[in-house]
């Protein structure tokens, strides 16, 4: 069995020619019989803190709702906003939206109730669906880097390169691949046993937290974890890494100071919410095995599934004149029809 907090080290162990494929047959022996429920333990055992957080995160929860769900409302009425890179950030404000819906909730409620139960097949759907979004959220930062490139270095092809209809397809392809990732985690992870206790030791059911809770063998779960993760983010980032070199470099041919700075201004956006996510994740899956501590990685959790996705509406408004301009339009014609 895995310790706690210590989920990577057995990745470094040699594995015999004889272990079973992704999910073993001692993963389908001891299936979930043993387990019909989970028990949370939560962001802290301190009972005196419970309510302040509770109240700053129905904050954060309530100006997450509002953000997004304003993001995609604005992008939807205003036709001046019916532009790839805008057809992404809905998508990009959906996925937050959807994450903080999956969080939340069910964290709001058990920082009041004395027992933070969570049924087996909830916690096996809470980890899909957070998995999913995760992914979809870090591959559409890719795809919104790409789509920046194109706009500032091949500018006179932009609208004939992100047509309609290749900006439908990346978003049903980056979905596709969210999907498809998160039902192999979850079928894999679920398939383990968890014989010797029901105690997650997190705020929400997340992969590490349940492979460090099982009592199967789970190094293969652990090096597919690691080779996943590795790829998801490692070609997203490249992606971004690369756009923005070649954006760099075009942005520092053009002449214009005027012309260079309002280039940069148009992916400043971008770039921030590329900072923020990928700053957090590696932080949390790049670090030595050494320094993993369950606890630590519940604060970095908290920043990436509940305080980026209500940083990124305002990332993404406060300084863009056009969705501005679009929420004054929308206020304004709120206001003269009632």
């Amino acid at each position: 069995m895995t310790e706690k907090g210590q989920v990577f080290h057995t990745i470094h162990r040699p594995i015999s020619l004889q272990q079973p494929d992704l999910c073993s047959e001692e993963m389908e022996e001891g299936n979930h019989s043993e387990v019909t429920e989970f028990i949370l333990s939560g962001l802290t055992d301190h009972l005196e803190l419970q309510i302040p957080l509770f109240v700053v995160f129905l904050l954060i929860y309530g100006i997450t709702l509002v953000g997004n769900g304003g993001m995609i409302f604005l992008i939807t009425i205003d036709p001046r906003l019916h532009t790839p890179m805008y057809f992404f950030l809905s998508n990009l404000s959906f996925c937050d939206l959807c994450v903080s819906l999956i969080i939340s909730p069910k964290m709001l409620l058990n920082l009041l109730a004395e027992r933070n139960s969570i049924s087996y097949t909830a916690c096996a759907l809470q980890m899909f669906l957070s998995i999913a979004f995760g992914d979809v959220e870090c591959l559409l930062l890719a795809v919104m880097a790409y789509d920046r490139y194109v706009a500032i270095c091949n500018p006179l092809l932009y609208t004939v390169t992100m047509s309609r209809q290749l900006c439908k397809q990346l978003v049903a392809a980056v979905y596709a691949v969210g999907i498809v990732d998160s039902m192999i985690y979850t079928c894999c992870t679920f398939r383990l046993s968890f014989c010797s206790s029901n105690i997650i030791n997190h705020f929400f059911c997340d992969v590490l937290p349940l492979l460090a809770l099982s009592c199967s063998d789970t190094r293969i779960n652990e090096i597919m974890t690691f080779a996943f993760t590795s790829c998801i983010t490692g070609s997203s980032f490249v992606t971004v890494l690369l756009s923005y070199v070649y954006i760099t470099s075009t942005i520092l041919q053009i002449r214009s100071a005027e012309s260079r700075h309002k280039a940069f201004s148009t992916c400043t956006f971008h770039l921030t919410a590329v900072v923020l996510f990928f700053g957090t994740f590696l932080f949390m899956y790049l670090r030595p095995t050494s320094s993993y501590s369950m606890d630590r990685d519940k604060v970095t959790s908290v920043f990436y599934t509940l305080v980026i996705p209500m940083l990124n509406p305002f990332i993404y408004s406060l300084r863009n004149t056009e969705v501005k301009d679009a929420l004054w339009k929308a206020m304004n014609k709120l206001l003269t029809s009632s």
